[in-house]
C-alpha cells in the first residue's frame, strides 16, 4: 500500500514518512514492517504491513478535502456536553485516536469553544495543542503551504 518516501498519518502521532520496509522473523514467522519516522518528533514507529488498516495508518487528505475540514472548524451550532472534564477528555482522546483528521478538527473546535466558557484542565490544554499541531501539519502538506499560513488560517477562523 505504501512505498518508501510516502507520507502517511499515524493516529494520535501525526504525519510521518515511510523510511523503509523491512522483514523480521517473529515467533518463527516472517513479517513485513513499514518503518515510519514521525515528522514532528522524529519518533520511529514500526507498523506490520498487514495491520495497516487496524492501526489506522492512512494517506494524507487531499487538497479538495480541506474546505470540508474548515467547514467543521467554522461550525458554532454545537452543544458541548456538560460532563466532567475527565470523561470529556477520554471522549476527545478516543476521537484523536481514530486518526481521522475530521474528528481531530471537531476536538480542536470543541476545546476552543469550551475555552471561551471556562478554564481548560491541564490535560485539555495539552490535547488542544496536540489537535492543533496535528491539523496544522496535515493541512499544510495537503495544501502545500507553510505551517505558519495554516496557523494564521486557524487563528482567523477562531478570532
Amino acid at each position: 500500500m505504501f512505498k518508501i518516501g510516502d507520507l502517511a498519518v499515524y493516529p494520535a502521532h501525526g504525519v510521518g514518512v515511510i523510511e523503509r520496509i523491512e522483514s523480521q522473523e517473529i515467533s518463527g514467522s516472517r513479517q513485513d514492517f513499514y518503518v515510519m519516522r514521525i515528522l514532528d518528533s522524529n519518533m520511529i514507529i514500526m507498523i506490520p504491513t498487514e495491520n495497516v488498516d487496524s492501526v489506522g495508518l492512512r494517506e494524507i487528505i487531499g487538497q479538495k478535502e480541506v474546505p470540508k475540514l474548515y467547514s467543521i472548524l467554522k461550525r458554532r451550532d454545537i452543544i458541548i456536553d456538560n460532563q466532567t472534564w475527565n470523561r470529556r477528555f477520554r471522549e476527545y482522546m478516543d476521537k484523536i485516536k481514530t486518526g481521522s483528521v475530521f474528528e481531530v478538527a471537531e476536538v480542536y473546535r470543541d476545546l476552543l469553544i469550551l475555552k471561551l466558557e471556562k478554564d481548560l484542565s491541564f490535560g485539555e490544554r495539552k490535547m488542544l495543542d496536540t489537535a492543533r499541531s496535528l491539523l496544522v501539519k496535515e493541512i499544510s502538506l495537503a495544501k502545500n503551504v507553510e505551517e505558519k499560513q495554516v496557523e494564521r488560517d486557524l487563528d482567523r477562523i477562531f478570532s
